[in-house]
């Protein structure tokens, strides 16, 4: 492992030269990325461009054929199953619609994480599971619900918490505030930020919602032909691509900036 006053000076994510397909189908070729640590960076694109397929690239759900995913320092394809499963006890996943077990109430989604990865009493994984559930907002009789007792917006909160289970290091958010009205998916951002920088998370968020974008990302990748380009809004506002201008130029885009300032809070 890599010492830790290095690994502080390390991209928390570092992806380079990825190719990832399925059969002859190739969805990223050479594709390059870093995420800076303590950074929340949203990923964008056109449908069918791999968003969510590179996340779960990255997280080690779907295999690639070639480049080399690093996290937290650790080159995962290099490492053995030890030093894999400690690496990924520093992440945190939200899957779109929280992904939560059916047959297990909110408590024990939390749990599961801990189960997993750690040993304590079970009195113990309950207690962290009421501090998590509290850290994101919902009610305390949340923890003993099911998943089908919850709103769309409650089961995201929930998978959050599970998420947050292991203080992760690294939150990757699949879509967190798609199926949510306005005035939710407001809120979840407003959660997301404020999670941020409380805890020094470092956030990669897949999206499609432009309010999010300009709510809390730091910088945003957009994917085109099979590879990132990375900036700040207002760097790629300034591409020529036509997918890039369209994007961050249309009415839902200065819609969404105007939003941004109007509501923009004092520090």
């Amino acid at each position: 492992m890599v010492a830790l006053e290095q690994q502080s000076e390390q991209p928390a994510i570092r992806v380079s030269g990825l190719r990832t397909q399925f059969g002859r189908q190739i969805v990223h070729d050479d594709l390059d990325l870093e995420v800076r640590r303590g950074e929340v960076i949203g990923i964008v694109g056109g449908s069918g461009t791999g968003k969510s397929v590179l996340l779960r690239t990255i997280i080690g759900l779907n295999p690639h054929t070639a480049g080399r995913i690093e996290l937290l320092g650790q080159d995962m394809d290099a490492a053995d199953d030890a030093a894999q499963l400690r690496v990924k006890s520093h992440t945190g996943v939200l899957f779109q619609d929280g992904a939560l077990f059916s047959s297990l109430t909110v408590a024990e989604n939390i749990q599961v994480p801990l189960a997993e990865h750690v040993t304590m009493p079970a009195s113990l994984m309950f207690e962290i599971a009421e501090v998590k559930i509290s850290m994101v907002g919902l009610p305390p009789d949340a923890a003993n619900k099911y998943p089908s007792e919850l709103s769309g917006g409650m089961r995201k909160r929930a998978g959050l918490a599970r998420a947050l289970a292991l203080d992760p290091e690294i939150l990757f958010l699949d879509e967190p505030t798609a199926g949510l009205d306005p005035i939710g998916a407001h809120d979840f951002d407003t959660l997301i930020g404020d999670l941020q920088r409380t805890l020094g998370l470092t956030v990669v968020m897949i999206t499609h919602d432009l309010d999010s974008l300009y709510a809390i990302c730091d910088r945003v990748a957009v994917l085109l032909d099979k590879r990132v380009k990375v900036g700040t809004i207002d760097s790629l506002s300034s591409e020529p691509d036509p997918w890039i201008r369209d994007y961050f130029h249309g009415p839902r885009a200065r819609a969404a900036q105007h939003g941004s300032t109007t509501h923009q809070q004092p520090e």
